[in-house]
């Protein structure tokens, strides 16, 4: 079989995609994403510092982006979190608790990780309140629903919960015996994680749960056998680029979900084809940006996953990640020294 072509990556094509988005309207296509704002300025912060753009942003607008997140901080237990966007904020509920005016799990994190992107010191977070918030999440299975009702409850939410705790350095809003025993509970029989027990092995999942188990410095807790059938799983979903699960077709985001999965269980360097990046060069759009497949039209979320996963192949001097946080090591690395002044 002929090898894929490789592609001439466009980075300045896709820093003024990611910018586009920060600095102008939802386009039309994606206004049904309009509640989750905060969530689409992460993926574009993140992806300019993937690029090593973010500090290129004029400083008067990083600190209206940071004052705009916080603007989205709720209060009050056992609501406390972010919201997507202000689109549930009204005259009529301003300044009371409302239905579904309160923080959700994964925005939280999001806007955490986007603030320290920015360069803000989370002082204005309300710590206490969103770690005790976190306790009214979590569901006797050890799961982690996304808000205080009206939602799912499965692996992305336990990673939610790991993230937060770990980048506000207070695991005590977690039970986790419990949230170690959900994940291990939802290692399916063919060796990958599932959303929750008896459920088909994802490779979005699977990161979700290996992510808070390294977080959480639960890693060993994974059985030698399990490790091994991991990697196993993980691997084999590699064809032009990586699938989510078996039978189904190659997409960006997965560069990342699988080949993160794969360097947190330290065996990214198993992977033995070399289309992979051929795969994610051949979504870029001519306009900038990444889609989740060839020929489809690009998106903040696949742009953020197609470079991190570029990142995790060491391509185009893109800023290194670090997998288990979904951030760059740069961001990590501030995030610690954070947690030193803290202590």
């Amino acid at each position: 079989m002929e090898a894929m072509p490789r592609l001439e990556f466009e980075r300045d094509l896709h820093k003024k995609f990611l910018n586009r988005f920060l600095h102008a309207r939802i386009p039309s296509y994606l206004a049904n994403l309009d509640t989750n704002r905060a969530v689409i300025m992460f993926f574009c912060v993140a992806g300019l510092d993937v690029l090593s753009e973010i500090q290129n942003i004029d400083v008067e607008c990083k600190e209206q982006m940071i004052n705009w997140l916080y603007s989205l901080q709720v209060d009050s237990e056992p609501y406390s979190g972010f919201q997507g966007s202000s689109t549930l904020n009204t005259a009529e509920n301003q300044g009371i608790d409302a239905p579904y005016k309160w923080g959700h799990i994964a925005t939280t994190y999001s806007a955490l990780l986007a603030l320290l992107i920015l360069g803000d010191d989370l002082s204005k977070i309300k710590k206490d309140k969103i770690i005790s918030s976190l306790k009214a999440l979590q569901l006797p299975d050890g799961s982690f629903k996304a808000a205080i009702e009206g939602t799912e409850n499965d692996m992305r939410f336990v990673f939610c919960a790991a993230c937060i705790s770990y980048i506000l350095n207070d695991w005590s809003g977690i039970d986790l015996e419990r949230m170690v025993d959900f994940i291990l509970k939802s290692i399916s029989y063919d060796g990958g994680i599932g959303q929750g027990p008896s459920l088909e092995s994802h490779c979005g999942s699977t990161f979700c749960a290996l992510a808070s188990l390294a977080l959480s410095n639960n890693l060993n807790r994974l059985s030698i056998s399990q490790t091994r059938n991991l990697k196993r799983w993980l691997l084999f979903r590699l064809e032009t680029g990586f699938n989510g699960r078996p039978n189904k077709p190659t997409d960006t985001c997965y560069s990342f979900w699988t080949g993160g999965s794969l360097q947190i269980l330290n065996a990214y360097q198993f992977i033995e084809s070399d289309e992979n990046p051929s795969f994610v060069l051949m979504t870029q759009d001519k306009y900038g940006g990444f889609a989740k497949w060839v020929n489809s039209a690009a998106d903040p979320m696949h742009t953020y996953f197609g470079l991190a996963g570029l990142s995790l192949m060491g391509f185009s001097d893109l800023t290194e990640m670090s997998p288990a946080l979904n951030c760059t090591k740069r961001t990590l690395e501030r995030l610690k020294t954070l947690h030193a002044q803290w202590t």
